[in-house]
């Protein structure tokens, strides 16, 4: 296992829609080791193979009460309510802004062991799961805000990493 470089806001892998991944290898599953290392060495809440510089469909989010969820090939299939709240992102180091999401999501996609699951989150899990499949369309959340406020956050973020 290993800790790998977080992708920061600029690289382009970050950019592009990552790859479905046709088969669980046992190279799936070294590289979502490493993704689980990286997301605890970081602090993380949750991580997507791009932010790592990996375009593959996988994200792995560290969930309420030791709850660990690994999906790959995620689907959003329903979404309900919406929420205002602040979301941060590994990509986008120190950088905070207020992300309209859906309150309650629902999302389908295969575990490590390739069998289909389908599970039903709000809260921060379901914050999560929106904020680390937009990781996979090739979107960050600084996307989600106001074009003014977009440009304010981004210029806050180059003050600070540059």
């Amino acid at each position: 296992m290993a800790v790998l470089e977080i992708r920061k806001y600029g690289d382009p892998v970050l950019r592009e829609r990552a790859l479905e991944v046709d088969e669980i290898t046992p190279d799936i599953k070294e590289l979502v080791k490493d993704m689980i290392e990286t997301m605890y060495a970081t602090m993380g809440a949750g991580l997507a193979a791009p932010q790592i510089g990996i375009s593959k469909r996988i994200i792995i989010i560290d969930g309420e009460e030791n709850e660990l969820l690994v999906l790959i090939n995620p689907v959003l299939l329903k979404k309900e309510g919406k929420v205002y709240e602040e979301e941060g992102c590994l990509s986008v180091p120190g950088i905070y802004g207020k992300v309209n999401r859906y309150e309650t999501v629902t999302v389908e996609g295969m575990n490590l062991s390739g069998e289909k699951v389908k599970v039903t989150k709000n809260g921060l899990m379901g914050k999560a799961l929106q904020h680390e499949i937009d990781h996979l369309e090739g979107f960050l959340f600084v996307d989600r805000v106001s074009k003014i406020k977009r440009k304010i956050l981004l210029d806050e973020y180059k003050k600070k990493n540059h």
